[in-house]
């Protein structure tokens, strides 16, 4: 049983006459920004387009923008099809009129799929925990505040454990080739990067007169996991 929330303007209504039938829980709120504020948790978000589907399509690129972090449904008229694209930025649609078990596999589909997905992006390392999809990362939970050039720098790192890098080279992987700043720019990065990790600073060893490599000990080797 999956907890859902339907954003629609036509509150207190059936938006989808099947999810009756099933043993979903379904809470309905205002289609609107401000009542996204205290929404309360749920498994999937249903967007109601059945009426305005300019409207809804905004809400969906704002629900997008803001971080979802649950799948993203539409709820449609067969005329509206024609009108939904991939930069909606929805995971999966079905129609008004679907039937109580057509709706139940699309939720348990949806839900499982793009759980899967998300935690296929997640890369975990020495208690870091780096979100390629949300393009965050977090230290034994806590969240870090980095720059687009310290997330890919270490991204980077935490794919390649153990590994010593030179500056050059990770200019050239982090940076691109095209980048004309001096090696400089790594050191500067490297140790603003230390000091996020806080107490986890030496996860980032210097290795002297070459550059630098993610430091994880040879029993935590195993414990290194992409999709975990």
């Amino acid at each position: 049983m999956a907890q859902l929330l339907m954003l629609t303007s036509a509150v207190d209504t059936d938006v989808l006459p099947a999810l009756g039938l099933l043993s979903h829980k379904t809470r309905q709120i205002p289609a609107s920004p401000a009542s996204l504020i205290n929404a309360p948790t749920c498994d999937l978000v249903l967007v109601d387009a059945r009426q305005d589907l300019a409207s809804a399509k905004s809400l969906c690129k704002i629900l997008n923008t803001t971080g979802l972090n649950v799948p993203l449904m539409l709820v449609l008229t067969e005329g509206g099809l024609t009108a939904v694209s991939a930069d909606w930025g929805v995971d999966d649609v079905v129609l008004e009129t679907a039937g109580p078990a057509e709706v139940d596999a699309r939720i348990r589909l949806v839900i499982g799929r793009v759980m899967q997905d998300k935690s296929s992006s997640k890369i975990q390392a020495s208690g870091v925990v780096i979100d390629e999809a949300s393009y965050s990362a977090k230290v034994h939970g806590r969240p870090l505040d980095l720059t687009f050039k310290e997330f890919e720098l270490l991204r980077f790192f935490a794919t390649h454990p153990s590994r010593v890098f030179t500056r050059e080279q990770l200019l050239s992987e982090v940076w691109g080739y095209d980048y004309f700043g001096g090696t400089r720019t790594v050191d500067v990065h490297v140790r603003r990067l230390r000091a996020k990790l806080g107490d986890l600073e030496s996860l980032i060893g210097t290795v002297r007169n070459v550059g630098y490599r993610f430091n994880v000990y040879e029993e935590e080797n195993e414990r290194i996991t992409v999709g975990s």
